[in-house]
């Protein structure tokens, strides 16, 4: 365990599994929402106004989650409305550090803080909970707006329009339900299907998780096989963002460190041309660092890499290093 128990940090193994071998996800504490006008969320959550300089974004160039706001905070042009920090890739056992000794990992910049779990007892003194990337911080209330990256990626593509006059719609009504659907089965068996994957600690568990992984990724294959650029057809949505972070780091780490390996992504005809495709749009590319992904994943899990070496390939002739 690793988390804040009534606000103080404990820490006592490494093992992200319970007893039963499964990886379990924990659901986040922050969900409130932005509006145009700061009125209720869509769910009756508490509403904070979209203004420009007010909200700030905690993330991680190595988490997928974080991935996905600092994508949207590009295709909806919010880089001049919305700050951001980047933690240092470690997680160790304080979880994720503010150091700056890792090219572009900025410290925090607004209160120097060392780690980040001191940003939640800011929000929450006496929280109970995990401490997670990303974060969605308030700056004139001084709290912790989101912290997750479902929510935040629709609070981006919708609550500041009015500011930026961007009004691309990565959740368009006509395509709800089919986003949701995609979403739902994405989100099990590919975004949270390689952790179960790698954090298995019984054989049987890891052998159901990874059967269920790659089943997944030929139905992928086969769909986007009919000719579409992405997952609903010619349009960019909400679902290809949310597939693409997991997939753009598959082969640099889920293949080998979360044993995932019955195939590369590079493998599949359709998906690796998928990834290329999304990869290649100036607001995703600027986004992407395998440095920081690489180093995060082999370093961070002692108990599944205890040498904690970052390997140095594979070679990826699509990336453009940074």
């Amino acid at each position: 365990m690793r988390q804040l128990v009534d606000g103080k940090w404990v820490y006592e193994d490494e093992s992200f599994a319970g007893k039963d071998g499964k990886f379990d996800r924990p659901d986040t504490d922050f969900r409130n929402w932005i509006t145009p006008d700061g009125s209720k969320g869509p769910n009756g959550q508490k509403g904070f106004k979209a203004e420009k300089n007010r909200y700030h974004l905690y993330v991680s160039y190595a988490c997928p989650w974080a991935h996905r706001t600092l994508i949207f905070r590009h295709l909806k042009e919010l880089e001049d409305i919305i700050s951001f920090d980047v933690v240092h890739p470690h997680m160790l056992e304080k979880s994720w550090t503010f150091d700056t000794d890792f090219p572009k990992a900025t410290g925090d910049t607004l209160y120097n803080s060392n780690y980040l779990y001191e940003i939640y007892q800011k929000a929450a003194p006496d929280m109970t909970g995990k401490v997670t990337v990303p974060v969605l911080w308030d700056k004139k209330e001084e709290t912790i707006v989101n912290n997750e990256s479902a929510d935040i990626i629709r609070i981006f593509n919708t609550a500041f329009d009015d500011i930026t006059g961007n009004t691309d719609n990565f959740y368009p009504d006509d395509l709800k339900s089919e986003i949701d659907d995609i979403n739902k089965r994405v989100y099990d068996k590919v975004n949270n299907g390689v952790y179960k994957t790698g954090f298995a600690t019984k054989q049987e568990v890891y052998t159901k998780e990874v059967k269920s992984l790659f089943e997944t990724l030929d139905w992928l294959e086969q769909l986007l096989g009919d000719g579409r650029e992405y997952s609903l057809g010619e349009q960019l949505t909400e679902a290809d963002i949310r597939l693409f972070t997991t997939l753009v780091r598959f082969d640099a780490v889920y293949h080998g460190h979360f044993k995932c390996n019955i195939n590369r992504i590079s493998d599949y005809k359709w998906l690796q041309r998928y990834i290329e495709r999304i990869y290649d749009l100036e607001a995703v590319k600027q986004t992407v660092n395998l440095n920081h992904i690489k180093e995060h994943y082999y370093y961070s899990h002692g108990n599944i890499n205890p040498t904690r070496i970052v390997p140095e390939g594979p070679l990826l002739t699509w990336y453009d290093s940074q």
